[in-house]
């Protein structure tokens, strides 16, 4: 054999080994596109995906679809250099950075825990908000999964008491006992009513200045004790992005006016029990796949409108909402030809 030729024949086989490894080797990327789109006034399979007990309904037409972002890649996965080319190559997809999505070092059973826990927790504010902005009375449970060492909470309160009132003042949905105790100065003492072991206690403490701040240092978990039952069957899907269709949905559902207009409409957005709307992640993804199931228009929170610049698919009208309130007020403005607030 020549040198020349066992010259080629080297590089050749360096390039199958560099081809094997990209093929084999996962990168720290992941895809996104397009996920599935559900109708919240519809069914999942042979039920209601919105199945409401102990309060009456009301027919609803038209769509109001909650929408999803697909992804491949991630932690243990096999996601390899071909795959994100590919994926970046397709208009509708997007390659990122995996700490973008995942937290580093979780395993693919902690992300789909977490995925899950959202998911629920997107359903129980769907519903507060909803039976918030209809002034329907619900209760809503503060629960303190634990203090902050170091804080003025810390050996004054404990884990499992329930905060019932801030100050005198009952929590409500509107006023949860975050929103109360940031109501001062940072450093002005508050006054806290807990329920321990069954026994309704008083609690005076000092506030700390946390950046301008007023806090205790408590981890708090939010809970809801509703007068109705709510259920949403969505399958696997989770995350928390959804809030906004549900409570739309559920609003829908029990009242007898026609949110929709017989319209297709989609839209996005994390919830609060008070209303407000959060951004949410995969916006352009979400648009495409809104678009692709017959949406005309789309619910986008304010925060996400500067991510939707020029990505706006053809024949998709963006309305852009801060609040359940707002999205309500905008969809009717939208039926009786009135203009609305868009991107």
């Amino acid at each position: 054999m020549s040198r020349r030729a066992a010259t080629l024949l080297v590089a050749a086989a360096g390039v199958l080994i560099a081809l094997a490894v990209a093929v084999v080797s996962p990168v720290p990327y992941v895809a996104l596109e397009p996920g599935p789109t559900l109708n919240t006034l519809g069914t999942a399979g042979s039920k209601p995906l919105i199945q409401i007990n102990g309060h009456p309904t009301y027919p609803t037409s038209g769509h109001l679809n909650m929408v999803t972002v697909s992804f491949t890649g991630g932690p243990g996965t096999s996601f390899n250099v071909f795959a994100a080319l590919r994926a970046w190559l397709d208009p509708n997809d997007a390659v990122v950075p995996e700490q973008e999505i995942f937290t580093p070092g979780q395993t693919p059973q902690q992300i789909a825990k977490v995925d899950t826990e959202e998911m629920a927790n997107s359903q129980q504010s769907a519903e507060a908000a909803a039976l918030c902005q209809l002034n329907i009375p619900f209760k809503t449970v503060e629960t303190i999964q634990a203090t902050v060492k170091g804080m003025p909470a810390a050996g004054r309160l404990q884990a499992r008491d329930v905060i019932t009132a801030v100050d005198g003042r009952r929590l409500t949905c509107r006023a949860d006992a975050g929103t109360l105790i940031k109501a001062r100065r940072p450093g002005a003492p508050v006054e806290l009513t807990i329920l321990r072991h069954g026994r309704t206690q008083r609690v005076r403490l000092a506030t700390v200045n946390a950046q301008g701040t007023p806090q205790i240092g408590v981890q708090l978990v939010e809970s809801f004790v509703f007068p109705f039952s709510v259920s949403i069957s969505i399958g696997s899907i989770g995350g928390p992005s959804a809030g906004l269709m549900f409570a739309l949905g559920i609003i829908d559902k029990i009242t007898p006016d026609n949110l929709t207009g017989g319209r297709f409409i989609a839209g996005t957005g994390e919830i609060e029990a008070n209303g407000t709307v959060d951004p949410i992640g995969g916006i352009q993804q979400k648009m495409v796949g809104a678009r692709q199931a017959g949406a005309t228009i789309f619910l986008t929170p304010a925060a996400n409108c500067p991510d939707t610049g020029g990505a706006v698919p053809a024949g998709l009208r963006l309305i852009k909402v801060s609040s359940l309130a707002g999205a309500i007020t905008d969809l009717e403005a939208l039926k009786a030809g009135r203009p609305v607030p868009s991107c």
